[in-house]
């Protein structure tokens, strides 16, 4: 479990250790949190052969996603089960929900998503990107990296509660940058082009530092911290 503490990765190991830690991490936090976290659906679970189902369950949820009628919530849970099967249905489910993914992008833009929906949007993106090239670059079309980073902002106004002590469970908020950096981990660990990006967004580097410095308690890592490396931060 990662402590409070900033920055105790240690950052002059090989790169290929690094890469491998990383993909350990992300996988067991995938299983237990991803996964888990609003519980698993029977229809989830589809043999990677069964593209054609995946297809059909995909459509289905798009079109429940982009169903502007029915409430926000409903619609994030769509994109959550969406992405789920992008990630077990392989590159051919990925590129199967890459036409619905526009909406989870502007839905992660309207300041009016409550937490937990939000949440579920980001999980949405983090299954669809997790080690695809080509979905990761449908993600880069849509300007998802300038919408995930601008979550890790610090808040406009000061929250009313003392700072100290707090903890990711204490506000919606924090939590849904501790879900923003996680994803940007998903999206990073294996795209050069996402690094070079995100390395040119000075304000992101002391951003990192600060969710570095929070409560991480209950996550198998520090992913601020992470991500700070993973960026190159570091080195500069």
């Amino acid at each position: 479990m990662a402590s409070p503490g900033v920055f105790s990765v240690q950052y002059d190991r090989p790169v290929y250790r690094c890469v491998v830690w990383l993909g350990q991490c992300l996988w067991r936090f995938w299983n237990v949190h991803v996964l888990g976290f609003f519980g698993k659906q029977e229809e989830e679970q589809i043999p990677p052969g069964k593209n054609v189902f995946h297809k059909e369950k995909i459509r289905a949820l798009g079109e429940t996603l982009k169903n502007k009628l029915l409430a926000i919530e409903e619609r994030a849970q769509a994109a959550h089960r969406l992405g789920l099967l992008a990630f077990t249905g392989g590159p051919m489910a990925g590129r199967f929900a890459a036409e619905y993914m526009k909406e989870v992008a502007l839905l992660l833009q309207d300041a009016q998503v409550a937490p937990r929906a939000r949440i579920l949007l980001l999980q949405s993106v983090a299954c669809w990107c997790y080690l695809n090239p080509i979905t990761q670059k449908r993600a880069k079309f849509l300007k998802l990296l300038p919408i995930l980073t601008a979550m890790l902002d610090p808040d406009p106004e000061p929250d009313p509660e003392p700072a100290a002590g707090r903890s990711a469970s204490s506000g919606g908020g924090l939590l849904v940058k501790f879900w923003a950096c996680y994803t940007l981990s998903v999206m990073t660990c294996n795209n050069v082009s996402y690094v070079e990006e995100l390395r040119e967004l000075r304000p992101l580097k002391q951003h990192l530092q600060a969710l570095a410095r929070e409560n991480w308690e209950g996550w198998p890592e520090n992913f601020a911290e992470v991500l700070y490396f993973l960026i190159g931060f570091h080195r500069h």
